[in-house]
């Protein structure tokens, strides 16, 4: 376990660089979920970026099979990307506040039998952040921002999934449509999904 965590925190370091801060949440009967942050050593950067450690320390495992595998399944960290260059962005303390909110993600294969993947819709059950308009996220595709890590045989690699944070009218809207046509809309009308103070896309 410490040696796959060990792996994606320099596989993280090697595509972000250096963290600038980090924090450990735990939960009952899940081991640790460390958040970092990257990009934000002070408040004049572009972006900021959290990358949880600790979920893929363990297989996620198929809810419905009867025993779970130690060793084989899918492995994955989560990613979120934050704007902070626009003068009325929220301030890093109060964009910090989402690293609980997050690491509630990744402790959820671990608590509820999730198996995380591209596509899925995850809530929060609170915003991202005091103020935020998001309180779920779309799990995106892999390989953009930061590559797989291949592990040794028979192990998964470890996926860093990158979070697009939804209104709660966007969450809806997918749910009916899906994930893909929410993509394409926000793609049409060139949504920054980065941007912590964006409305929701159109939904007509």
């Amino acid at each position: 376990m410490s040696d796959v965590l060990a792996l994606a925190e320099a596989r993280l370091r090697t595509a972000l660089g250096e963290p600038d801060a980090r924090a450990a949440v735990t939960f009952l009967g899940a081991d640790r979920i460390e958040v970092l942050r990257f990009g934000a050593a002070d408040d004049t950067g572009d972006v900021v970026r959290y990358a949880t450690l600790g979920m893929s320390a363990q297989p996620m495992a198929d809810p419905t099979s009867p025993v779970a595998d130690p060793v084989r399944g899918p492995r994955a960290e989560l990613l979120l990307t934050v704007r902070t260059g626009r003068a009325d962005a929220p301030p890093l303390p109060i964009l910090d506040r989402s690293l609980r909110p997050l690491a509630v993600l990744a402790a959820s294969p671990q608590v509820e039998g999730v198996v995380v993947a591209p596509g899925a819709s995850l809530d929060t059950g609170e915003p991202l952040w005091p103020g935020a308009p998001f309180t779920s996220v779309l799990v995106g595709e892999p390989g953009g921002l930061v590559e797989d890590l291949e592990l040794d045989d028979p192990m998964d690699p470890v996926r860093f999934l990158p979070l697009l944070p939804m209104t709660p009218n966007e969450a809806a809207w997918k749910r009916v449509h899906g994930a893909a046509a929410l993509q394409e809309k926000w793609l049409r009308h060139g949504t920054d999904l980065r941007d912590p103070l964006r409305p929701g896309v159109p939904l007509e």
